[in-house]
């Protein structure tokens, strides 16, 4: 894999369980699945590699990465091209070997889908464009709750427009190909 130019690879972020099971499920929880699925199996198909980032925390805590809470879901497919990594903030690279793996599978566009909108997706998508990445941020594959001040469905529009251009490319997951 790594001979290849202008490789892509997707990020999915946090679909774990103590995100993603929570009693009042992320907005629009199955669809959102079934959209990372499908991109999954687009990557597997065209062999891009797809790395699953898991917001853990300290030992001997609930987010202790021994935890179930940290564990991807079940329903989360894996593909054959695959790297876990741990994280412990909203930037999936910072310190962690997020940007060493991309560089070695000379990884030039980043696909960002996951959890949550508002705090990991924006960060990351972010991050990935101020490193040099092209963004493609999957408008219908990444979700939220509900805050006080907005629905979850107001804060996926706004970090979709906002990120869109000066970030990323928005797309969808049926538009998107590998």
């Amino acid at each position: 894999m790594s001979n290849l130019i202008a490789r892509k690879a997707l990020i999915i972020v946090d679909m774990q369980n103590g995100l993603f099971k929570q009693a009042v499920a992320p907005f629009n929880n199955n669809h959102v699945l079934n959209n990372i699925n499908l991109l999954i199996e687009k990557a597997d198909l065209s062999q891009v590699p797809v790395i699953y980032m898991r917001h853990v925390g300290l030992a001997h805590t609930p987010l202790s990465p021994e935890s179930p809470m940290t564990q991807l879901i079940s329903e989360l497919k894996m593909g054959n091209y695959y790297h876990i990594l741990e994280k412990q903030y909203p930037n999936c690279f910072r310190e962690t070997n997020l940007h060493k793996i991309l560089t070695e599978l000379k990884v030039e566009e980043l696909v960002i889908v996951g959890m949550k909108t508002e705090y990991c997706i924006d960060t990351t998508v972010r991050a990935a464009a101020d490193l040099g990445f092209n963004v493609s941020l999957i408008s219908d594959a990444h979700t939220t709750f509900d805050s006080e001040q907005l629905s979850a469905q107001q804060i996926i529009r706004h970090h979709n427009s906002t990120l869109n251009g000066a970030f990323a490319k928005l797309t969808t997951s049926a538009e998107f190909n590998f």
